[in-house]
């Protein structure tokens, strides 16, 4: 089993990574391969709606968007995703929202190949927008058929400087219940 985890941050070792790096220690625990993906500071396109990807049947974006079809074929791979992004606006970074456009366009457009396989977004914020942040990437999970593990909390933590988020307690708790309910539902749907 595997899970593939998407940083929507431009900060590389930023908040958004060390939570995701959090959930992932929880997944390893639990028998779960994980790999990271860096999007967040990439140069990426959002959809047009060509339909292209409709007519071609790839599983790709037919615009040179490198990144995005990468983070699809493995998306498509793997048994579930997380979908990390700080919070900009109250809301999830331009990369991240070409990501879910494009891809939501493509795997729904290609057989919806997302369907049953597990989702999970985790949000590192400064100080609010968090919960809207949270459904950007939730409704992307439930249009797509995917399956949304719960956690203790909203699965978000605080913190304004890199590594902040360690420091919030109830955060970083529900990071490890998120990765511990993902590896309990991934390790039953294979049962």
């Amino acid at each position: 089993m595997k899970v593939f985890g998407i940083n929507g941050s431009p900060r590389k070792n930023g908040n958004t990574k060390q939570l995701i790096d959090t959930v992932f220690k929880e997944l390893n625990k639990a028998g779960v391969e994980t790999e990271l993906f860096q999007l967040g500071g990439r140069q990426v396109h959002g959809c047009t709606a060509c339909g292209k990807c409709r007519e071609v049947l790839n599983q790709k974006c037919q615009i040179k968007n490198d990144a995005i079809n990468e983070c699809i074929e493995k998306m498509i791979e793997a048994d579930g995703t997380i979908l990390g992004s700080p919070v900009y606006f109250a809301d999830i970074t331009t990369e991240m929202k070409a990501l879910i456009d494009v891809a939501g366009y493509v795997t729904r457009g290609n057989g919806h190949l997302l369907r049953r396989k597990v989702g999970a977004g985790v949000i590192a914020v400064r100080r609010g927008g968090a919960l809207h942040t949270f459904e950007s990437i939730n409704n992307f999970f439930l249009i797509s058929q995917m399956i949304i593990p719960g956690s203790s909390y909203w699965n978000f933590a605080f913190g304004k400087k890199e590594g902040d988020v360690l420091q919030d307690e109830e955060g970083i708790q529900t990071m490890k219940t998120l990765g511990e309910n993902m590896g309990w539902l991934l390790n039953k749907l294979k049962a």
